[in-house]
């Protein structure tokens, strides 16, 4: 039986903006071409690069549907395609996830393993490859690494407490709370700041050195941006690397070059996922070892909250005032 287009809620940004652009509409989604399928989406995940690309800070023609990570059932198939109707599937790249129902490219797509919910599968694709490329690729971490992670209690953070502990690294995490402090001791992080309790960043450093013989971190996985970027570049030792793989608090404005130097000749990058999931094969590698990981109960994915279609505008506020803990996922 030849597919024929549906008809699905979706969540639209119909102009630049803020949360308060964001509308829910129907939206047609066509029978898949050659290379694609149709899934029946069962989550999608909120992410902050949904947020960069409302604002336009990342541009995208308007209108357009949010979201670039999702999971579901395959319910139509393309020309082409090792996937069948009824396939449980996951990806991280996927534009317009947050509907009923999307047209995902099949080599972008992966088999979700059994044991694996769908929402969760859906929460750990675009952060669990993210943690996974951070730790084993941009800064491979290695046994008896000090390793400092900003945020360990937001999603990324919370994967990235355990691959690092994983290698056999010491980390140092920073949190905005106790009980986020908590959150991160739990996950096996060997300490946690609670930046809440300092005068001001500045003070970071200084405590990154107390915990580490006055040496400072090897390498610094830094999220949130414009406002821990300067403490993240100081408490590093001599030739370490800062990680600056989002902005959280916003964008980090260019800066002196030289102050790499003058820091003890510090490295300095800012990965994107897409670079490291150029082929099929790394795609596979990354997600075959976070989906395994999460199967097997070694790696555990924090879903703070599941919010339907219709309240999407509270989600990215959340988010965006780093006011949760652990993965959002939008549920059409």
């Amino acid at each position: 039986m030849t597919a024929s287009t549906l008809t699905v809620p979706a969540l639209v940004v119909p102009r630049n903006g803020g949360s308060d652009v964001l509308t829910v509409q129907d939206r047609d989604v066509p029978a898949p071409g050659p290379g694609q399928v149709r899934v029946t989406v069962a989550a999608a995940g909120i992410n902050f690069i949904d947020i960069y690309q409302r604002e336009g800070v990342y541009p995208i023609p308007t209108p357009f549907v949010v979201g670039g990570e999702g999971a579901g059932t395959v319910e139509a198939v393309g020309d082409g395609v090792d996937l069948a109707v009824g396939d449980r599937v996951a990806w991280a790249d996927g534009p317009g996830s947050a509907a009923g129902a999307v047209l995902v490219d099949a080599a972008k797509a992966v088999r979700v393993p059994d044991g694996v919910d769908l929402e969760v599968a859906g929460a750990v694709m675009l952060q669990g490859i993210t943690a996974h490329y951070l730790v084993n690729s941009t800064y491979a971490v290695q046994p008896g690494d000090l390793v400092l992670v900003h945020a360990v209690a937001g999603g990324v953070g919370q994967l990235l407490v355990q691959l690092v502990k994983a290698k056999g690294a010491t980390l140092i995490g920073t949190a905005g709370s106790a009980e986020k402090v908590t959150l991160g001791l739990g996950l096996g992080a060997d300490h946690v700041i609670d930046y809440s309790q300092l005068a001001n960043l500045g003070e970071l450093p200084d405590k990154v050195k107390e915990l580490t013989g006055g040496e400072g971190a090897h390498v610094v996985y830094d999220g949130v941006g414009k406002t821990t970027f300067d403490a993240s570049l100081a408490l590093l030792r001599r030739r370490g690397m800062m990680v600056l793989f989002g902005g959280a608090s916003g964008q980090v404005a260019p800066f002196d070059i030289q102050r790499l130097n003058r820091g003890g000749s510090l490295f300095l990058t800012r990965p994107t996922m897409g670079d490291y999931i150029a082929t099929r094969d790394e795609l596979e590698w990354r997600t075959s070892e976070i989906l395994g990981a999460v199967a097997d109960g070694s790696l555990k994915v924090d879903i703070g909250g599941r919010y339907p279609l219709a309240e999407a505008r509270a989600a990215y506020d959340a988010l965006a005032g780093r006011q949760t803990t652990g993965k959002l996922l939008l549920v059409p």
